[in-house]
Order: structure tokens, then sequence, then C-alpha cells
């Protein structure tokens, strides 16, 4: 194969799989606590024609030499963990992190996940849980009748119960940071797992060592820039283009290889 083809190819791919993550990030401009990917890109191995500084005589070298490269991949997707727009609900289960942190939610095999998702929602049972029915953990349950909500900055959740003036400690809502959050393994439902990458959490009280507060009534939103997005949408295009450009272009040569032997 024209070495020229399979680095165009590489480029076609590359390109190919910057635009699913584009696409992805635009899909999900509008979902609470979303964190943007962004694609790495890395250059393949070089064939070494002629090696930087060997002897070109017996009293010379070569101040530079001959490296052809053999084209392109991603290496990877990276999430982007920047605080998201903070958008006020007024609804007392709306909870966002201000700075750094993570809740917990306790998913149906057991495994503990990790989310940016605040909107929390009251079962039958009283307990607190995300949309999807999962249970915050530690665990918060709320007196029946219970008349109103009030969590702390800290995470302490008080709830006020019907003839009484004084509100009551119902719990603690505990989050966890970790020391690369870009590490985390994405899983969907707007949850990350823990990884090798992503080290161990580390828990406890919202506003100490590293975590963020909490502010009740507000959502954090996407932290996907759709006018830059569109424009790395544009960009992606155009660099397929040229790619493909490239792809024609070796062909065309070839062909008239062929026309001419």
């Amino acid at each position: 194969m024209n070495p020229a083809l399979w680095v165009a190819k590489t480029g076609l791919d590359a390109q190919q799989t910057r635009l699913q993550i584009v696409s992805n990030n635009l899909a999900n401009a509008s979902t609470t606590g979303f964190k943007k990917d962004r694609a790495v890109f890395e250059d393949l191995m070089y064939q070494n024609a002629r090696q930087p500084g060997a002897q070109a005589t017996q009293d010379t070298t070569l101040p530079s030499g001959l490296m052809l490269g053999t084209g392109v991949r991603v290496a990877a997707s990276q999430k982007m963990h920047i605080q998201g727009s903070v958008i006020t609900t007024g609804n007392a289960l709306d909870i966002s992190i201000q700075g750094d942190g993570f809740f917990q939610v306790l998913r149906p095999n057991g495994d503990i996940a990790y989310t940016r998702d605040g909107s929390f929602q009251v079962d039958e049972q009283g307990r607190m849980v995300t949309s999807d029915g999962l249970l915050l953990d530690p665990g918060i349950t709320f007196p029946e009748n219970t008349i109103s909500i009030t969590v702390g900055t800290d995470g302490t959740v008080s709830a006020l119960e019907p003839g009484n003036t004084t509100p009551s400690n119902v719990g603690t809502i505990e989050t966890a940071s970790f020391i690369n959050p870009s590490g985390l393994m994405p899983i969907g439902d707007n949850q990350f797992l823990e990884s090798v990458a992503s080290g161990a959490p580390g828990t406890g009280i919202p506003g100490e060592d590293s975590r963020g507060h909490l502010l009740q009534g507000s959502l954090e939103s996407s932290n996907v820039n759709t006018v830059e997005e569109l424009v790395n949408l544009i960009e992606t295009q155009r660099t397929f283009e040229m790619n493909s450009k490239s792809l024609s272009t070796a062909d065309q040569m070839l062909q008239y290889l062929a026309q001419n032997t």
C-alpha cells in the first residue's frame, strides 16, 4: 500500500473518532452535571530513513535526519472536570456541589458510583434517592409527613415535622474527591466508577479537605460550551476533508503510474 494512503486513512479514522466525541458533548449540553470530553491525539511511530547525527562522511555528521511519519491516532478521551454553571431551581432536594467532589450513590450490585447530578427525590419509604431510584450513600431517610427540608453547606440535612418548631437532624450528605477525577470511568446515567487511574476516593464532610461545599435549591449544568463545540465540529469537518483530499491525491498518483507503465 502507498504509505500516503495509510497516513491519510489514519487521519480519517482519528477525525471520525473526534466527531463522535464532539457530537456526544453537544448531545449532553443540557445534561445535569455532565463533564465534556476532549480528544487527545498522538502521532504514530516513524520510519527512520536517515538517523540524525549519523556519519555523512568520515569527518561530518548529519545535522538532521529523515524521519517519515506513519499517521495519527486518538490516544485518549479526557474528561474535563471544570465547574458547570449553577442553575437555581428552588427545589429543596436539588443540590449542587460548589468546587470539587462527587455525590455517592449505591448501585443495585452493591458498587458505589459517583455523580455530580444532585437532582434527588424521595421514594415511598422516605429515602433520598436519585432520579433512577438509587440510594444516596450514606443513606438519608425523612420522617413521614415532613414539612420542609434544609441542607446545609456542610451536608447537614434537617427535616421539620408537623407539630414541631425545631427541625431534627436526619443525617449528613458526604461527598468524595479524587486525586485524578479524569481517571474515573464513566458508565452512563450521569455516574462514574472508581478506577486505578482515579485513585481511591477521599470521603467526608463537604467543605473539608479540598471538597466543595453544597448549595441547596440549585443544580450544576453541563460544562459544555456549545459555541466552542460547534467550532470544534467545523474544525473536525475541515480536517476530515483535507485528509480525504490527501487520500484522493495519492489514489490519482497511483492511477497515473498504473496507466503509464
